[in-house]
């Protein structure tokens, strides 16, 4: 579709369902095809659109922040890739939620990539920390939401690999994603993050960067 068709069809969908804060889940595929590996050319492709009332975290999770573990990121090297091939994903997060974590933190390489579902920030000496968007993150629009606000804020931030010492020794640790929007990750492989009288607890750039995003919100045109 063209954009102009996406924003209608979009903009229909959210109507029809009463508005307000409503996520939209779309997926594209290929189109109908006899099932085999190589796909035919000439298909018609199938759009599938569906929404659902968007709940954000409940305000114990922004003041309390959650449990996470480190895993080995074990997927594939498309991950920049929106699929339904989520196989990978789903088994990291079981594997943290068995061990008693709200989610997980991975690394690849020795390097910071994402959680199963969301993406990661990393808070050292004032200056935030961002794994870039190349394969091996999926580049959620709320990590590039994220990113903005802090620069139009003026908040030091960097885009660069960021290694596994520097996310155990971080002042704050963020997680972001259309329904989280932004959570503090405050305790990491059963230690506090963060230092002195504030680990454990969520940090103050968390707490500016929640009322940026809260600012923005307010922002925006009613649906």
């Amino acid at each position: 579709y063209s954009m102009e068709k996406w924003q209608s069809v979009i903009s229909t969908l959210i109507e029809k369902n009463g508005g307000g804060n409503i996520a939209v889940y779309i997926q594209v595929t290929r189109g109908v095809a006899k099932r085999d590996f190589p796909p035919p050319a000439g298909l018609t492709q199938t759009v599938f659109l569906m929404a659902n009332t968007l709940s954000t975290p409940k305000p114990e999770i922004y003041e309390n922040g959650i449990t996470c573990v480190s895993l080995d990121d074990n997927r594939w090297l498309r991950c920049h890739i929106k699929a339904t091939a989520l196989l990978g994903a789903v088994l990291l997060k079981h594997e943290g939620n068995q061990a008693g974590a709200d989610e997980v933190v991975l690394f690849r390489d020795g390097y910071l990539t994402e959680s199963s579902a969301s993406n990661i920030a990393v808070v050292k000496n004032g200056v935030i920390l961002c794994p870039p968007l190349d394969n091996l993150i999926l580049g959620g629009i709320t990590y590039e939401l994220m990113m903005e606000l802090a620069r139009k804020a003026g908040m030091p931030l960097e885009v660069r690999r960021v290694h596994r010492r520097e996310v155990k020794k971080a002042d704050e640790l963020w997680i972001m994603s259309s329904t989280k929007e932004v959570v503090p990750i405050t305790r990491l492989d059963d230690k506090p993050v963060g230092h002195g009288d504030l680990a454990g607890k969520p940090g103050p750039l968390f707490r500016q960067m929640k009322k940026l995003f809260e600012d923005y919100k307010k922002s925006l045109p009613a649906a």
